[in-house]
């Protein structure tokens, strides 16, 4: 699943992305309700972990206005309040569930499940861009054609390409979103994916290179040739 966690603390927030992303979800993580509202409104995600107290913008404005614009998205408020008035306050706003701090990871990922089992069955529609298809809902890439078997990460990095296929993110960028390991070794891992991941695109039949490098930048996905 796709998740977006908006919350201040490092504290909170970097043990519960790992956590969440050792169990092979996506992850974004904002600090501030403005810049929440900007990812959430700009990019798709299946849950929205949020905090009520933030700078910028709280969080129950942040739920409601997300309501307003007609998001789909669960919204687990994950908060110190635990006041029945608090709860309410945040369910009558437009969140699904709420979670008082602190809380055992095991239990938040028992809620994350409990929310995708909500989910209306879809069949997400499957991103093509020159030679290359992602099929999301399968976790499926072809080119041509023809299958191509990449890990769990590079699936991931691939996946972020293709949906913003004209934004550039650095190695920092794909390492937060996509990895779990050390990011002591981000940039050199980083790189070790991109090349698998054109090494096997390549003997998919690619006619080209599906990812170019920006230098001094980053990645972003290669135009299509067609």
């Amino acid at each position: 699943m796709r998740i977006l966690i908006v919350e201040d603390d490092p504290r909170i927030h970097k043990p519960l992305a790992d956590d969440l992303r050792r169990q092979h979800h996506s992850v974004d993580v904002v600090e501030d309700g403005i810049a929440g509202l900007n990812f959430a409104t700009t990019q798709v995600h299946d849950v929205i972990l949020l905090d009520i107290l933030l700078p910028g913008m709280d969080g129950l404005e942040l739920c409601g206005r997300l309501r307003a614009d007609k998001s789909t998205a669960f919204i687990l408020m994950i908060t110190a309040r635990d006041a029945i008035g608090d709860k309410v306050g945040a369910l009558d706003t437009g969140a699904d569930d709420y979670l008082v701090k602190p809380f055992e990871l095991a239990e938040l990922s028992a809620r994350i499940r409990a929310l995708s089992r909500r989910q209306r069955v879809s069949q997400e529609p499957i991103i093509s861009h020159g030679e290359l298809q992602l099929d999301p809902s399968r976790g499926a890439v072809t080119c041509k054609g023809v299958a191509v078997q990449l890990t769990r990460t590079e699936y991931s990095i691939l996946e972020t390409l293709m949906r913003s296929p004209l934004q550039v993110f650095s190695r920092g960028m794909l390492h937060d979103k996509c990895t779990t390991f050390d990011s002591e070794s981000e940039h050199e891992s980083i790189k070790t994916h991109i090349t698998n991941i054109r090494r096997k695109v390549r003997a998919a039949g690619a006619s080209h290179d599906p990812i170019e490098n920006v230098y001094g930048v980053g990645y972003r996905l290669a135009d299509a040739g067609v």
